[in-house]
């Protein structure tokens, strides 16, 4: 139902900023919520970010106070902006659909992007 593809990932210096994009394709975009993983290397991948179908956030402790996350309905856009970036932020990003329950856990759908690779190093 729904395509993803994810860009602007890169190397920065920590302390850094980069922005990530999440370009949807396909159906009923906006009634998905939408989330941001990361994987680094020998680590699970963990939830980042999500965002409602309305527009509501919610964040990771470790990430907490420098990313954030939104989303632009129009151009079926999902972002994520970090800042102050630090080396342990070093891992593949990668883009999902799903959905978030009343009690604000998020459920992803088997619906991601192939990842963008950030490296946070001096």
């Amino acid at each position: 139902q729904v395509q993803l593809v994810e860009s602007g990932g890169g190397l920065v210096q920590p302390g850094g900023s980069l922005r990530l994009s999440c370009a949807a394709s396909g159906s009923s975009f906006s009634g998905y919520a939408m989330a941001w993983y990361r994987q680094a290397p020998g680590k699970q991948r963990d939830l980042v970010a999500r965002i409602s179908s309305a527009g509501g956030t919610n964040y990771a402790d470790s990430v907490k106070g420098r990313f954030t996350i939104s989303r632009d309905n129009a151009v079926n856009t999902v972002y994520l902006q970090m800042n102050s970036l630090k080396p342990e932020d070093t891992a593949v990003y990668s883009c999902n659909a799903g959905r978030i329950n009343y009690r604000g856990s998020y459920f992803p759908y088997d619906y991601w992007g192939q990842g963008t690779q950030v490296t946070v190093s001096s």
